[in-house]
C-alpha cells in the first residue's frame, strides 16, 4: 500500500515545496543587485524587485521607494508580475486538487476519479512551474541584455537570489506535477489488467465447458449400455 501512494506523496512534497519557493520570491527584495564595477560611490548596495527600488548606504541604512505607477513601469516588469502571480494562484489550486486526488485521502470518490483529479493537479502544477520559470527568465534576460549592451550607460545589475529561488521552485513544481500526471496512467493500467484477468477467466470457463460437452458427445457407449440395448430388442422380438 505504501509503495502505491509513495509517488503521490513525493509529488505532493515536491510541488508544495516549489510553490512555497515561488511564492517567497514575491516578497524577496533581491531580484537584481547593482553591478558596481569601476565606480566609486558611497552606497554599499542597490537592489530592486518587482515592487520597489532600495538603496543601502555604507552605514547599513536602507531606503526603499515603491514604483509610482503600474502604467509607467517597463513592460518586462509588468509581464513578470503577471506571470509570478499566475504561478502562485495556479499552485494554490493545484494543491487543493492534489489533496483531493491523492489515494491517501478519503475524499474524491473512486480510484478512477481520484486519478483524474490528481492528473488535473499535475497539469496545474506544470503550468504554474512554467509561468514562474518564464517570469524569472524574462527578468533575467532584461538584466543580461542591459549588462552586455555597450550602449547602455545607466547603472548595470547582476542576478539576485530571488531569480535562483524562482527557478528552483519552478523545477520542483514541474517535476512533482509530472509525477501526478503519471498517476492516471497507473490507474488505467491497473484497470486494463483487471479486465484482462476477467476476460481470461471467462475464456477459461467457456473453454472448459465446451471441452466437456465435446467429450460427452464423442464418448463411445460402454459395453453395459450395448448389452442392455441388445436384450431390449430381443425381448421385443
Amino acid at each position: 500500500m505504501f509503495l502505491e501512494v509513495f509517488p503521490e506523496i513525493l509529488g505532493f512534497i515536491l510541488t508544495t515545496s516549489g510553490w512555497i519557493l515561488v511564492s517567497s520570491t514575491l516578497h524577496t527584495d533581491y531580484w537584481k543587485i547593482a553591478s558596481l564595477y569601476g565606480t566609486v560611490i558611497n552606497t554599499n548596495a542597490l537592489y530592486s524587485n518587482l515592487w520597489k527600488l532600495c538603496v543601502t548606504d555604507s552605514a547599513g541604512t536602507s531606503d526603499c521607494k515603491g514604483f509610482p505607477s503600474m502604467l509607467a513601469l517597463d513592460g518586462y516588469i509588468q509581464a513578470c508580475r503577471g506571470l509570478m502571480i499566475s504561478a502562485v494562484c495556479l499552485g494554490f489550486f493545484g494543491s487543493l486538487f492534489a489533496l483531493i486526488g491523492m489515494k491517501c485521502t478519503k475524499i474524491g470518490g473512486s480510484d478512477k476519479t481520484k486519478a483524474r483529479i490528481a492528473c488535473i493537479a499535475g497539469v496545474i502544477f506544470i503550468l504554474s512551474g512554467f509561468c514562474s520559470f518564464s517570469g524569472c527568465s524574462v527578468y533575467a534576460f532584461q538584466i543580461t541584455s542591459e549588462f552586455f549592451d555597450p550602449m547602455f550607460m545607466e547603472l548595470k545589475y547582476d542576478f539576485g537570489v530571488a531569480l535562483f529561488v524562482g527557478w528552483g521552485g519552478s523545477v520542483l513544481c514541474i517535476s512533482g506535477g509530472s509525477i501526478f500526471c503519471y498517476s492516471i496512467k497507473r490507474a488505467f493500467t491497473k484497470r486494463e489488467e483487471l479486465y484482462n484477468y476477467k476476460d481470461a477467466a471467462s475464456h477459461s470457463r467457456t473453454s472448459s465447458y465446451l471441452t466437456g460437452q465435446a467429450e460427452n458427445i464423442t464418448r463411445p457407449p460402454s459395453d453395459d449400455s450395448k448389452s442392455s440395448q441388445t436384450k431390449y430388442f430381443e425381448r421385443i422380438v
